[in-house]
């Protein structure tokens, strides 16, 4: 049986507050995160009974790291480019990086802390460009990982 009182009440975490490391680096100016789900295959093996009555068990499978989605209006910075061209030049030691995504208060204190490790830019988008139009270009990168997992 639990003890003591829960330390209540617990406010749930701002999705507006959140920043990306990679390799250590801060990269703030990202506007969205998107598809960071944690996922395990499911085994399903049919067996039949000792009375011959069919039945279905679920077994862990393997698990399926995400594919990160990062949106930002785009600049003149060269390093997401960089980074995907390391990528499609092959040179993956230069292309697979370690990450983070933090969350943070509303005093801007770490709450949250999710870890991605050799991650690398498997799609690079541009927006489409119109004349006439005053909203930002958006740049958006899919980065995969072989590890993700929640650290604090």
């Amino acid at each position: 049986m639990a003890t003591g009182v829960p330390s209540l009440p617990q406010d749930a975490l701002s999705a507006q507050r959140f920043s990306i490391e990679i390799d250590s680096i801060s990269l703030a100016q990202f506007q969205e995160i998107s598809g960071t789900t944690s996922e395990i295959d499911v085994i399903e093996v049919k067996e039949v009974d000792k009375t011959g009555k069919p039945t279905l068990k679920k077994q862990i499978g393997a698990t399926k790291p995400p594919s990160i989605t990062l949106k930002r209006a785009a600049n003149q910075s060269m390093d997401l480019w960089n980074w995907h061209k390391a990528a499609l030049d092959g040179k993956l030691k230069d292309a697979r990086r370690n990450g983070s995504i933090v969350q943070y208060d509303f005093e801007h204190k770490e709450v949250s802390r999710y870890n991605f490790t050799n991650a690398w830019v498997s799609k690079l988008a541009l927006s489409g460009f119109k004349a006439g139009d005053n909203s930002p270009s958006v740049e958006e990168i899919t980065i995969v990982c072989e590890t993700f997992e929640r650290v604090k």
